[in-house]
């Protein structure tokens, strides 16, 4: 079995298997939550973003990776991890919270489709190998880490109940 053929089997089996299990045990729970309690949970697991810097460590990553890839994908996992820790801090300032929620899925999706589009212009599948020890990234993370910004938009997007409007204080009539 090729290289390419290995990478791409572990990608595609690494969102088959998140699927199965968000769709058995996370999205029930989070579909039912506070919207801001949904929001909170999904930006802790981004919060640990910060681990793509992971990509600059000489050593870790093969040399013949291209270079152009490592640093954008390093850069921003780190971007949108930070911006997942702000949201976390700004809980308690909800329209503050809601612009570092909006801003870490924005950023965060966007670095996940970009590194995709990159890694296949760069031939990624078939050097999989020069990924070192962050293969596991792009096989076990990053499908987990897409799946919850999908979500994060539903949630962000789907009308948010009345009774949850009332209890976070946005009704407009008192």
């Amino acid at each position: 079995m090729s290289t390419a053929t290995v990478f791409w089997t572990h990608l595609v089996l690494g969102y088959v298997a998140w699927l199965l299990l968000w769709s058995a045990y996370v999205w029930p729970k989070l579909k039912t939550m506070d919207w801001v309690e949904s929001q909170r949970a999904i930006a802790t697991l981004h919060s640990f973003r910060f681990f793509g810097l992971v990509f600059l460590l000489p050593g870790v990553i093969g040399p013949n990776l291209p270079a152009s890839f490592a640093p954008f994908a390093a850069y921003g996992d780190f971007a949108t991890g930070v911006l997942a820790i702000l949201a976390l801090l700004t809980v308690r300032m909800r329209p503050v919270f809601s612009l570092f929620v909006i801003a870490f899925n924005v950023v965060g999706a966007a670095d996940i489709l970009i590194d995709y589009f990159h890694g296949n212009q760069v031939g990624l599948a078939a050097i999989a190998g020069q990924l070192g020890a962050t293969y596991w990234i792009p096989i076990l993370y990053v499908p987990l880490l897409m799946i919850t910004h999908i979500a994060a938009f539903y949630l962000l997007l789907r009308p948010q109940p009345q009774t949850a409007r009332i209890l976070n204080g946005n009704e407009a009539t008192a």
